[in-house]
């Protein structure tokens, strides 16, 4: 009798539940514990808990009772598109620093494509924790 729980156990998937919006939240605004909750059922390339998100910011507009994609919410922005950026580029002992204008808007780790101010040539940099945009390599 126990074998037969338990391949009747293995042959059936562990049930997951996913998240879900409790309310229309436009993008860019920040997630806190109430505007999520599980719904019972698995679905691919969604959360499945709340805590995975609360505290980042929707990058989409997410609707009421729809499922939270993996990619739909994000760190919170700290650099807004258009705003100057500090640019620094390390290479062992060399060090390059230069201003530059934000072509997106992005959070702490996001790559985002950066005009240099003095060259006017565009590159993608890493935004890190002090708002400044780091390229190169280990970038």
């Amino acid at each position: 009798m126990r074998w037969v729980l338990l391949l009747l156990c293995l042959a059936s998937p562990a049930p997951a539940d996913t998240v879900v919006a409790t309310r229309t939240i436009r993008a860019l605004e920040v997630l806190g514990p109430g505007d999520l909750a599980l719904r019972p059922e698995t679905l691919p390339g969604t959360l499945t808990e709340p805590a995975q998100a609360i505290g980042l910011e929707a990058r989409v507009t997410l609707y009421a009772g729809r499922p939270v994609g993996i990619g739909d919410v994000g760190p919170p922005g700290i650099v807004n598109r258009n705003q100057i950026v500090p640019l620094a580029y390390s290479l062992g002992a060399l060090e390059i620093r230069a201003e530059g204008r934000a072509l997106a808007r992005g959070g702490v780790g996001d790559v985002i494509r950066v005009m240099n101010l003095s060259s006017r040539s565009t590159v993608s940099g890493r935004i890190a924790d002090d708002g400044s945009v780091h390229v190169g390599p280990g970038s």
